[in-house]
């Protein structure tokens, strides 16, 4: 299983394997069998809604607003540590726990660029990256445009949040092909075992199975070609684990 890719678990496996042994038994066809198990496992990825890019476009948005707050707060003449502290617990609810204990790590006295960075680290986000790169030269740097420049930052995020939806937008569109080719391909299928099953009784021979296997490549490498144009490659973080490391290090000496 540790090999396996992470959206198949242990359930999803043993519900492919369990609906391919049904389907191989009221068939008789073992590549139906494959066939199945297979679709199991690999189309509810194109089926059902993407929740995950939802989430990211959701806490995308929550970092453009926050980023907003810290501009507004920072231009009222307050520190930019009162500024985290003052936005931390008013901050949207997708991006509210992060904040909460990036306050929590300047209250206990944690120096705020190493508290950033480890805000940064629990974000997992490069846009979060880009903001607290910004944060953390202004305080070690001493930077006199702080707030203009979260401002650029919140402007860029909002843009990218329209075009992320928009991209979101046509990989609906594609998931929407994708569940009406099945939902025919399925009914047609269905409706020839009960109804009209002499017609499939090619599909015993050798032949026929073959037939059935190259038919079923077809849709396999179809289906991985829509699942491979709807893909969004996410940009190279600037804070990852390389630079906690290097910060844990540099703490130690």
């Amino acid at each position: 299983m540790a090999r396996l890719p992470p959206e198949w678990t242990a359930r999803r496996v043993l519900i492919a394997v369990t609906s391919g042994a049904l389907v191989g038994g009221l068939t008789g066809w073992p590549v139906a069998a494959l066939l199945t198990v297979l679709a199991v496992l690999t189309l509810p990825g194109l089926l059902v809604p993407d929740r995950q890019a939802a989430r990211r476009t959701d806490r995308m948005r929550a970092l453009a607003t926050w980023t907003e707050m810290l501009r507004d707060t920072l231009s009222a003449a307050a520190g930019l540590e009162q500024t985290v502290l003052a936005t931390a617990d008013i901050a949207p609810a997708s991006l509210a726990p992060e904040t909460r204990r990036l306050a929590d790590a300047v209250r206990s006295g944690r120096p705020l660029p190493v508290a950033l960075r480890a805000f940064a680290e629990e974000a997992d986000d490069p846009l979060a990256d880009v903001v607290v790169a910004a944060l953390v030269m202004a305080v070690e740097q001493q930077g006199s445009q702080l707030a203009p420049l979260l401002g650029e930052l919140a402007d860029s995020v909002r843009e990218q949040v329209a075009v992320r939806q928009r991209i979101d937008a046509g990989r609906a569109s594609v998931r929407t092909g994708v569940r009406v080719t099945v939902s025919v391909t399925l009914a047609m299928a269905l409706g020839l075992l009960v109804f009209n099953r002499p017609y499939l009784d090619p599909f015993n021979t050798l032949t026929g199975q073959l037939v059935l296997a190259a038919t079923g490549l077809l849709f396999t490498a179809s289906f991985a070609y829509m699942s491979a144009i709807s893909r969004l490659d996410e940009p190279v973080r600037l804070i990852g684990p390389p630079a906690a490391d290097l910060l844990a290090e540099g703490e130690a000496r």
